[in-house]
């Protein structure tokens, strides 16, 4: 479980933010404030909120909070994940098991690996091989593989020897384990490796993008980001390049806007492959709920999609807006700011 999205340094001097003149893009301006810290720094680390709550760590204990900053499932866990589907997978000693939002353990901790709850299942590690559980804890599905990565539109994709396929709720193997690699459905479609190169396939498994490309993200917002050579674009569902590849990197798109790397500097493009807000940021993630992580020199802050600095560079690490918060460090320990 990623606990930050970035991290940087822990000096104390916050640093002022590059601004680009050209007046066709949109560049940071000075309407910044500090947020607004409303769970005081005082966790080891500190995770998004999910579903009311989040994990935080003391020491090496984790446990959750409420957004009043209030430990209503004392640490206790040598790991947790986030809350899904009212349920968190939890790893107390060498096993997972899951607890619901009161701490009540209702799934005992029996597997090697837990991961969240998706569509109704959860993958589950028993041994070396991965099979599925319901909420109750029944396993729906024997482990019978070498690897599995949770169900996404009705469909998981599972390894089986060094090949991926992708089975349905009831464990048929809907689609041949035939690739190199493979990643959840998203908007229909599923990016999938065969040999070096990647394509798309729809839910019947039949090839509907052609492995042509170096690399490849899975669709979000009606496109995906594509890798030619050494430079990344985008796709639509189609296969039809709309945004020509000309970045070092590109995220996929989140809230109609995403971040390419141009050099060593992030920036953010439009769905028409315009840059919106200039490339000037040290490192970035994606928009949520209307606002941007970004690094400047050794400190993170916070864009709107205008580009305005809307939260000073400040921190030693931040991550994304959750359910209106967001966590942050303050020298080395973590708490949440709001808007």
């Amino acid at each position: 479980m990623a606990l930050t999205a970035l991290t940087a340094c822990s000096s104390n001097s916050a640093l002022p933010v590059t601004t680009v003149t050209d007046p066709q893009l949109n560049t940071v301006t000075n309407s910044e404030s500090t947020g607004t810290m409303v769970i005081t720094s005082q966790f080891d680390s500190a995770d998004l909120f999910s579903e009311g709550l989040a994990s935080v760590r003391v020491g090496n204990r984790y446990g959750f909070i409420d957004k009043s900053g209030n430990m209503v499932i004392t640490p206790q866990f040598d790991m947790t994940a986030r809350f899904s589907e009212g349920l968190a997978s939890v790893q107390v000693g060498d096993r997972w098991g899951f607890i619901d939002k009161s701490g009540k353990m209702v799934i005992t901790p029996l597997f090697d690996y837990a991961s969240s709850f998706s569509e109704g299942l959860a993958d589950v590690q028993v041994g070396d091989r991965w099979g599925f559980i319901d909420k109750s804890g029944k396993m729906v599905i024997t482990p019978l593989f070498d690897g599995a990565y949770g169900f996404g539109e009705g469909l998981a994709d599972v390894q089986v020897g060094d090949r991926y396929g992708f089975i349905d709720k009831s464990g048929n193997m809907v689609i041949t384990p035939l690739f190199d690699y493979a990643v959840s459905f998203r908007d229909g479609l599923a990016s999938v490796q065969v040999g070096d190169r990647w394509g798309f396939i729809d839910k019947s498994g039949n090839m509907v993008i052609t492995p042509l490309f170096d690399g490849a993200s899975g669709f979000n917002e009606g496109l995906a980001s594509v890798q030619v050579g050494d430079r990344w674009g985008f796709i639509d569902k189609s296969g039809k390049m709309m945004i020509t590849p000309q970045f070092d990197f590109a995220r996929n798109f989140r809230e109609g806007l995403a971040a390419v790397r141009v050099g060593d500097r992030w920036g953010f493009i439009d769905k028409s492959g315009n840059m919106v807000i200039t490339p000037q940021f040290d490192g970035t993630t994606r928009f949520s709920e209307g606002l941007a992580p970004v690094l400047v020199g050794d400190r993170f802050g916070f864009i709107d999609k205008s580009g305005t600095m809307v939260i000073t560079p400040q921190f030693g690490g931040a991550d994304s807006f959750s359910e209106g918060l967001a966590p942050v460090s303050v020298g080395r320990k973590w708490g949440y700011i709001s808007k």
